[in-house]
């Protein structure tokens, strides 16, 4: 659940003319689209370096297929408040005391391997969770039944109303085929699902889907959709120039000015997640470095030159963000009075950032670089190569805090190394951004990226908590939180002070900014986009559920 980020978020792109000649499908030379064309949707991602074949939908390198080819039982609109779309379930209802949630399954769905879909399919799908910890992060632990089989109950043994959001956004498998796959370490070449899609062909440089002939909802207007792998923004800039990439969520030059630079599209904006520098946080769980140490993530935090770094790196598209991980002004309601900056200060503070190093004991030394112990305060951060607008991020940051007395490195590496020092915990800080939750609430947030559960020693694979934060105080409140109905502020609002307090005060997640996540895409070609009128869906490519929505509402526009 991370890997989201604004105008930041994942668009590398073409390398060179080799990788460019595997969009040109079904465009004329001048990239608009050709006389003829299947109108085939180029997307791309944010995939910086080949892929690697797998479609396993609970893997942390999984490459594809979630919505679109693994459906969950209801589509959660992160973009705005609004009901849950129905796909393989039709209703859903708690009963009295929040106890059991009663899920009624769409009839006649087929696998795309002809088999039928049944309650027994989402049963083991739970169950797979249940038996899992690695998989689980969203924290399931319930007990789920097959009534019959278009029936499925969850029971828990305390109030859960909170749980329903992730447990019906979870992607279903089929229990004939995944009974004996271990759904931690098993790679699916041949994935199987329910959705409007299927795997067509993979290769290293491009997987390629086509529609599902079977669909329950009938076929896809969009026939072919390829998601690219490519080298780096610039050249994800250069497709879009080219008219050779139809959707891809990231920087281009000049964004604002899309539609006058390039006709044939337009960019659309939407906040939603907030990036950090997130830090391994814990000594105890086996973190090493200055990092470990929450004054120095303090110190960094006001280092940071907000205003400079979001002219530099993200083109003004980015916004404020609050200590306490509330979207603000969204979900303000829910900060504490208690937090004494309810948004991070957009410039820097270097008063600040030099009382909190030294009064912990560090002192500058004839480089101008705060020491202590013999320990330079020098950190790396991991970033994926190709993603400029972060490594600017991170370069305009080092400058920033080699003022205030404090070295700031970028290591950059493929996607899939990213993804397993992340996972694994081999790192001192990685530039990344923590998304939202099915439901406009700070709850998810904070059960995803603060809960101990879904955390895990250095050399043990994390789940969400990468940064592998641990406050017993934190997860009882987030325990009493998962009692009570989303609605009821009043009972809730303690609990989310007693959270904020600690994440504020601890800080494993260093603020950065809110990143306002941009998409660019083909007007032209394509017409059903999402837009202020009809936001039907979050409009990012790299967030899959939200993605499969719109590729089913998408149009050829010839």
């Amino acid at each position: 659940m991370s890997r989201l980020t604004g105008v930041s978020r994942r668009a590398a792109a073409l390398a060179g003319a080799v990788a460019l000649g595997l969009v040109l499908t079904g465009c004329s030379d001048n990239g608009k689209p050709a006389a003829g064309s299947d109108a085939t949707l180029v997307a791309y991602t944010g995939q910086a370096g080949d892929y690697q074949i797998n479609f396993n939908p609970f893997s942390p390198s999984r490459i594809g297929g979630l919505g679109t080819i693994y459906e969950p039982l209801f589509f959660f609109n992160k973009a705005k408040v609004s009901d849950p779309v129905p796909l393989l379930g039709t209703q859903q209802a708690w009963n009295a005391d929040g106890t059991v949630l009663s899920v009624t399954l769409r009839d006649k769905v087929m696998w795309s391997d002809g088999q039928p879909f049944t309650a027994r399919d989402v049963v083991l799908t739970f169950d797979l969770l249940k038996a899992n910890p690695a998989i689980n992060n969203i924290g399931y632990d319930g007990t789920a039944a097959a009534v019959d089989d278009t029936h499925v109950t969850f029971t828990f043994k305390t109030p859960a109303y909170v749980k329903g959001p992730d447990l019906l956004g979870t992607p279903i498998v089929p229990e004939h085929l995944w009974k004996t796959i271990d759904p931690t370490k098993d790679v699916v070449e041949k994935p199987v699902g329910t959705g409007a899609y299927l795997l067509k062909d993979f290769k290293p440089q491009a997987f390629t889907y086509s529609p599902n002939p079977g669909y329950w909802g009938g076929q896809p207007k969009i026939k072919t959709i390829r998601f690219l792998a490519l080298s780096g923004n610039q050249a994800g800039a250069d497709g879009i120039a080219a008219g050779t990439i139809d959707w891809q969520t990231g920087p281009i030059p000049d964004m604002q000015n899309t539609h006058k630079r390039f006709p044939n599209y337009d960019a659309y904006t939407q906040y939603q997640n907030q990036m950090v520098l997130a830090t391994c946080s814990s000594a105890a769980m086996g973190c090493a470095g200055p990092q470990t140490d929450p004054d120095v993530r303090h110190a960094i935090y006001s280092a940071i030159n907000r205003t400079q770094l979001n002219k530099l790196a993200f083109q003004d598209t980015a916004g404020p963000i609050s200590p306490a991980f509330t979207l603000t002004p969204s979900q303000d309601k829910f900060v504490s009075p208690t937090v004494q900056d309810k948004t991070a200060s957009m410039n820097a503070q270097p008063d600040q950032t030099a009382r909190i190093l030294e009064k912990a004991g560090w002192a500058k030394g004839t480089d101008g670089i705060y020491a202590k112990g013999g320990q330079r305060l020098s950190l790396t951060v991991e970033v994926v190569t190709g993603w400029t607008d972060y490594i600017t991020a991170i370069d305009t940051m080092a400058a920033q805090l080699k003022t205030a007395g404090i070295e700031l490195r970028a290591a950059q590496s493929s996607w899939n190394e990213w993804t397993q020092k992340k996972g694994s915990g081999k790192f001192q800080l990685v530039i990344d951004s923590l998304g939202q939750g099915p439901a406009p609430d700070p709850y998810y947030l904070y059960t995803y990226f603060f809960d101990s559960g879904s955390g895990a020693k250095v050399g043990e694979n994390a789940g969400n908590n990468f940064s592998r934060y641990a406050n017993p105080q934190v997860d009882a409140a987030l325990d009493k939180l998962a009692t009570l109905p989303l609605d009821d502020q009043a009972a809730r609002q303690s609990y989310f002070d007693t959270i904020q307090q600690a994440v504020t005060r601890d800080m494993p997640y260093i603020p950065v900014m809110t990143g306002g996540t941009t998409s660019v895409w083909n007007t032209a070609k394509f017409t059903g986009w999402p837009s202020d009128n009809d936001l039907y869906a979050f409009p990012a490519v790299w967030s899959a559920m939200d993605a499969a929505e719109v590729f089913k509402r998408l149009t050829p526009a010839s």
